[in-house]
């Protein structure tokens, strides 16, 4: 039991920095000569902030900046509130909160990652249309089904002894 324990907090551990990265790097779309994430272009001298991204017309980017911040808490609010479950509920009551949580945080991600692949060329504008997908974008692709996972391990994990 004690290492299917550490296995899951490993896990959990795993896609929190996950989270972290793909919120906060700057490689959602590149090319060689600039770079975008979320908040700003940059290119090989400075960074920018997005045109127009407080506006009315760019609200699907303040969904997909809110909803990456919602996942990144909310992973790592599932964590704390799994730490307290383990020493305070008993045995067929563990972890199920932790798991809806969890699965929240996969939903928030899934839904930011969803509404940018639509909408990235349109808050971009010609010069930065030519480039591909970054690795920040790819790692909130790939934190989506740890986290799933993560909460369905928390709920197998609760009939467990």
């Amino acid at each position: 039991m004690l290492i299917i324990l550490a296995f899951i907090i490993l896990f959990h551990i795993t896609s929190a920095i996950l989270l972290f990265i793909a919120t906060i790097r700057n490689a959602w779309w590149v090319s060689s000569e600039f770079s975008i994430d979320l908040w700003y272009n940059c290119n090989n001298t400075n960074c920018y902030d997005i045109p127009d991204s407080a506006t009315y017309d760019a609200a699907y980017l303040q969904t997909i900046q809110a909803t990456m911040i919602l996942s990144t808490i909310l992973c790592c609010m599932g964590f704390f509130v799994f730490i307290l479950q383990l020493f305070r509920l008993k045995q067929g009551e563990r972890f199920v909160f932790t798991a809806v949580i969890q699965f929240l945080s996969s939903f928030c991600v899934m839904t930011a990652a969803s509404i940018y692949t639509a909408k990235h060329l349109n808050f971009k504008s010609g010069e930065f249309k030519t480039g591909d997908y970054g690795y920040a974008f790819v790692v909130a692709w790939v934190a989506f089904p740890m986290t799933q996972i993560s909460g369905l391990m928390y709920l197998l994990l609760r009939k467990r002894k």
